[in-house]
């Protein structure tokens, strides 16, 4: 999902977002973050990934120790939003500019997540994660020079699992050998609130979908969130089908088609071109964390990823 990306710097202040529809900036506070940790071995080259069962301590470092209340950790804008300088940079409460890639952390327990907005359900501005860029602020995504928008909006909140990576050194014999996209791994929360750029939300994971976009493995993990009105209805797949109906084929749907105004293909899935179960989507968020992990200490080469 996120390309390559640049730097600037934050000092501190409140999370904002834009809605393209109205140009509104909205302040919110960050979600409560805790962290656990667990060692892992390194994977060869083309191995398929392990699917690794989701009981197991999901990794972190010691760089993600915020235990602080919510209101210590702050977003801050730099620029205007809708152009080429916009970044949307994470502070801690000392004003120090943190990634919200890195330094999120991902399991909070019981099943629950951080989920980092990108972009808030009814927008069609692409944001995403500069992942080459120091401290990986949010930026709007560009091509050729140009920012990109969606051809039409986005119908759910769209963003990132913090502390995964999508590993482009593994092939996935699951899904038809296809390689991680180097990319934290993405996420689909159906809930009914439209959330805010850089707003961080605790979700539960429902569901995967394994795309592949131009032969690269692009997981999105279908989730809600835990505050949802909804959000004790549904705890797998199957009460996805039931409480929202049509969901789960809309979203892949979407995704499939969201290139092909543009002249392009439509993507494809894999996995029978159907959503995984719960487990299924734990098992991926294991997996990736334990890639990001080899990442962040230097396990596996980081090429033009910024690990700051």
């Amino acid at each position: 999902m996120a390309s390559a990306r640049a730097m600037t710097a934050a000092v501190t202040g409140g999370a904002t977002a834009l809605n393209r529809r109205n140009g509104s900036l909205t302040s919110t506070f960050l979600a409560n973050l805790s962290f656990s940790a667990s060692p892992l071995k390194h994977k060869p080259l083309n191995a398929r990934p392990s699917l690794l069962t989701h009981n197991r301590s999901l990794v972190s470092t010691t760089r993600a120790l915020y235990k602080s209340a919510a209101e210590d950790v702050k977003t801050k804008e730099e620029g205007l939003p809708e152009t080429l300088d916009y970044r949307v940079f994470f502070l801690d409460s000392s004003g120090k500019k943190v990634s919200p890639w890195h330094d999120i952390p991902l399991h909070l327990g019981d099943g629950v997540f951080n989920f980092v907005v990108e972009i808030p359900k009814e927008s069609s501005a692409k944001m995403e994660v500069a992942t080459d860029e120091p401290y990986t602020p949010i930026k709007q995504d560009t091509k050729k020079g140009k920012l990109r928008y969606y051809p039409y909006n986005i119908n759910w909140n769209y963003g990132l699992l913090p502390q995964t990576w999508e590993d482009p050194s593994l092939a996935n014999d699951e899904v038809e050998g296809a390689f991680g996209d180097n990319d934290p791994v993405d996420v689909v929360e159906i809930g009914e609130v439209q959330r805010n750029i850089g707003e961080v939300i605790k979700v539960k994971p429902l569901a995967a979908l394994a795309m592949i976009d131009e032969g690269e493995l692009d997981w999105k993990i279908v989730a809600i969130s835990v505050d949802d009105p909804k959000a004790s209805l549904v705890n797998d797949i199957d009460d996805v089908e039931k409480h929202f109906p049509g969901t789960l084929t809309a979203i892949r749907d979407w995704f499939r088609d969201y290139k092909i105004p543009d002249g392009k293909p439509p993507n494809k899935f894999g996995l029978g071109n159907k959503a995984a179960n719960k487990d299924y989507a734990l098992k991926v968020i294991t997996e990736t964390n334990e890639s990001w992990a080899k990442l962040v200490k230097r396990s596996i080469p980081s090429g033009e990823l910024s690990l700051v």
